[in-house]
C-alpha cells in the first residue's frame, strides 16, 4: 500500500505535516516505538508510530530522524496525546531528510493504524502470493520446472509468515519448510485430520497439538493415481489423501486468504498426481509377478520376470536380495468388497512401507504393491544392512541368515507408528488387517511366502481393533487355530471358563482376570507374579484359589492352564 492511501483513509485521521512529494512510497509493514535508537528492529519500508516519549530536548529529533531515514523506513507518525502539537523541530528534521511526517490526533490509537495497515500490506501480499502459487501450479502441470511444493511453502512462509507442511495420511512428512514438524506431532494432526473429513464436513479443519493451533487443509487427489474417481466415496479417499498442515488458526482468515490456500492445495496435488504416475510402472510389473505366482507358473518363469523388472524393482542394487510378502486388506461393513477395497489397501499398504523409519530411505524407489480381488500385496526387497563380523567370515550361510533377519519387516513393529492416524481414519466401521511374510531368497519361494502372509492376514483379522497385524512367526503357534474357531464354540468355550471370574469381579472388584493372566504369564511362579502385581504372595494363594474355586478349574494341572490360556485369547 501507498502512505498516500493512509492519508486519504478519514477513519485514521492522519494529518501531513511534510513530505507531501513523498507519499507514493510503499508501505510493507509497522512499527511502534519510544526507542531513542529503534533501527536495529527495522527491515525498510515500515509506518513508525512513536508518542515522542524518546524526546527530550529540541537537539533529540535529528539524530532520530536521520536513524529512520537511514532504515529505509516510509514515514514517520507522531502522536499528540502527550505533548500536544508535533514539535517544530521534529517537522524541521524530516523536511530536511524528505521523510514523511504524521499527525496521529489524540483521539485515534496506534493499535486503530497499525491494524488497518497490516490488513492492506496482508491482502496486497496474498494476492501477490496468489498471482505466483498460480504461476507455479502452469510450471508444475507442464513439468518438473516448477521445483516442487517446498517452493511455495517457502513463500508462505517467508510472504504470509506461515509455516506449513504437506502430511501423508499416516502423518508422514512429505514437504515442509524450515524445521521439520515432529513425527508425534504429525500423527496427531493426521489422526485428527481422518476423523474431522470421515464426518463430512468441508476442511479446513482446526486441530491444536501441544498448545499450538493447527488449520488442516485436505489435498484432493484428482483419481488419476492410486483411486480410481468412481470409487472415491469419503471413506475411501480419507485413507489416501494427503493434507496441508498449516500452524495457524484459519478460523477468522479472509476469502482471499482461504482461496489462496486452497489454490496451494490443488498445486500440490499436481505433484501428487507426478508421483503417483511415477509408481505406475512399479506396479504394473509387481501385478505381472503376482499373476504369475498366483496361477503356478514355473519358478524360472517368475525368476525370469524379476531379473527383467530389477532395474525398476532394485534401482541400485547389484544382486537380487531376498523377498518379502506383505498382504493387507481394508474391510467395510455393508460394502461390496473388490476394487474399491484392494485400491485402498494398495493405497495405504504404498503409504506404510514407503516411511523410511520402516523399510529405510531408499523404500520409496523398491516398494512395489499391487491388488488382487480383496486385498493389496507388496513385494518387499530386503537388502543386507551389515557387513559380516570378522569371526563370521568362515560361516557365511549363518551370517547371511543374520543379516536377512536384521532386514526384514517385523510385524509387532510394522504398524507401530500409524496405529493412531489410521485407527481415526477408519473409524468404528472400517479395519486394515495385515500378514508379514518371512524372507525367501528366491523366485521359488514367492508362492508359499504369499499364502503365509495371507494367512498372517487372517490371524490378524481374529484379532480385535480397527488395524492389526500379523507374522509368519504366529502361524507355528497355537494362534493359528484360533481364527478358525466358529463364533458359537469360542463364545461358548470362554463363557464357561470366565463369564464366573468377570462376575465376581464386578461384585467385588477383585481384579480376578488380571490375577490369571499375570499368573499364566509368568508360568505359575508365585513370586515373579506376586511381584509383577505387587501383592504378597499369601494374597496372590488366596485369588488362585477363589479362581480354582468359582471355576472348578487346578491351575496346577498343565491341561486346565492351557484351557484357561487359550480362553483369555478368544475372549
Amino acid at each position: 500500500m501507498r502512505l498516500r492511501a493512509l492519508l486519504d483513509t478519514e477513519a485514521l485521521g492522519l494529518r501531513l505535516l511534510g513530505g507531501e512529494d513523498e507519499l507514493d512510497r510503499s508501505v510493507r509493514g509497522v512499527m511502534t516505538t519510544d526507542l531513542r535508537d529503534p533501527s536495529r528492529y527495522l527491515s525498510g519500508g515500515e509506518l513508525v508510530l512513536t508518542g515522542l516519549a524518546w524526546r527530550r530536548d529540541a537537539s533529540d529529533s535529528e539524530p532520530f530522524v536521520r536513524l529512520l531515514t537511514n532504515a529505509g523506513v516510509a514515514g514517520l507518525a507522531a502522536g499528540e496525546a502527550e505533548l500536544g502539537d508535533v514539535p517544530d523541530d521534529l517537522v524541521e528534521a524530516c523536511l530536511r531528510n524528505r521523510l514523511p511526517l504524521f499527525a496521529v490526533n489524540e483521539t485515534v490509537a496506534f493499535a486503530t493504524i497499525t491494524e488497518h495497515v497490516v490488513r492492506q500490506v496482508s491482502g496486497e501480499r496474498a494476492g501477490d502470493l496468489a498471482a505466483v502459487v498460480d504461476r507455479h501450479r502452469r510450471l508444475m502441470t507442464s513439468g518438473p520446472a516448477g521445483g516442487g511444493p517446498e517452493v511455495v511453502l517457502d513463500l508462505l512462509t517467508s510472504d504470509l509468515d506461515l509455516r506449513a507442511w504437506v502430511l501423508s495420511p499416516t502423518g508422514r512428512q512429505i514437504a515442509g519448510a524450515g524445521d521439520a514438524l515432529p513425527p508425534r506431532v504429525g500423527a496427531q494432526l493426521a489422526g485428527l485430520h481422518l476423523a474431522a473429513t470421515r464426518t463430512g464436513r468441508p476442511g479446513p479443519h482446526r486441530a491444536e497439538v501441544d498448545g499450538t493451533a493447527y488449520s488442516l487443509f485436505p489435498i484432493r487427489n484428482s483419481g488419476r493415481g492410486t483411486l480410481p474417481a468412481p470409487a472415491r466415496d469419503v471413506r475411501e479417499s480419507v485413507l489416501s489423501d494427503w493434507l496441508l498442515a498449516v500452524a495457524a488458526d484459519a478460523g477468522d482468515w479472509p476469502e482471499a486468504r482461504l482461496d489462496l490456500l486452497q489454490g496451494v492445495t490443488q498445486l500440490i496435488a499436481v505433484e501428487r498426481d507426478r508421483r503417483d504416475a511415477a509408481r505406475a510402472v512399479r506396479r504394473r510389473l509387481a501385478q505381472e509377478v503376482l499373476e504369475l505366482v498366483q496361477t503356478g507358473a514355473a519358478p524360472a518363469e517368475i525368476a525370469a520376470r524379476l531379473r527383467v523388472a530389477a532395474p525398476v524393482l532394485l534401482p541400485g542394487l547389484g544382486t537380487a536380495p531376498h523377498w518379502q510378502v506383505v498382504v493387507a486388506r481394508v474391510e467395510w461393513p455393508q460394502e461390496d468388497t473388490g476394487q474399491p477395497g484392494s485400491r485402498a489397501a494398495q493405497a495405504l499398504l504404498e503409504e506404510i512401507l514407503v516411511d523410511p523409519a520402516v523399510t529405510g530411505p531408499d523404500s520409496a524407489d523398491r516398494i512395489a504393491v499391487a491388488y488382487t480381488g480383496e486385498e493389496a500385496v507388496a513385494l518387499v526387497p530386503l537388502t543386507a544392512l551389515a557387513s559380516p563380523r570378522p569371526e563370521e567370515a568362515g560361516a557365511p550361510e549363518e551370517s547371511g541368515a543374520r543379516e536377512q533377519q536384521d532386514a526384514a519387516l517385523h510385524a509387532d513393529t510394522l504398524l507401530d507408528t500409524v496405529r493412531a492416524p489410521l485407527s481415526a481414519g477408519l473409524g468404528d466401521d472400517g479395519r486394515l488387517t495385515l500378514g508379514v511374510s518371512a524372507a525367501v531368497h528366491s523366485a521359488e519361494g514367492l508362492r508359499g511366502a504369499l499364502e503365509e502372509a495371507r494367512h498372517a492376514r487372517r490371524v490378524a483379522a481374529a484379532r480385535p481393533g480397527p488395524v492389526c497385524a500379523a507374522g509368519h512367526h504366529e502361524l507355528a503357534s497355537h494362534v493359528l487355530l484360533l481364527p478358525f474357531v466358529p463364533d458359537d464354540v469360542r463364545r461358548a468355550f470362554t463363557a464357561r471358563l470366565l463369564d464366573p471370574l468377570r462376575d465376581y469381579d464386578r461384585r467385588h472388584r477383585a481384579e480376578l482376570i488380571e490375577t490369571l493372566e499375570a499368573f499364566l504369564d509368568c508360568d505359575g511362579s508365585w513370586t515373579r507374579c506376586a511381584a509383577r502385581l505387587h501383592l504378597h504372595v499369601n494374597t496372590l494363594r488366596y485369588r488362585v484359589g477363589r479362581i480354582e474355586q468359582l471355576t472348578g478349574r487346578d491351575l496346577s494341572r498343565l491341561e486346565d492352564k492351557l484351557d484357561f490360556f487359550l480362553a483369555l485369547r478368544m475372549s
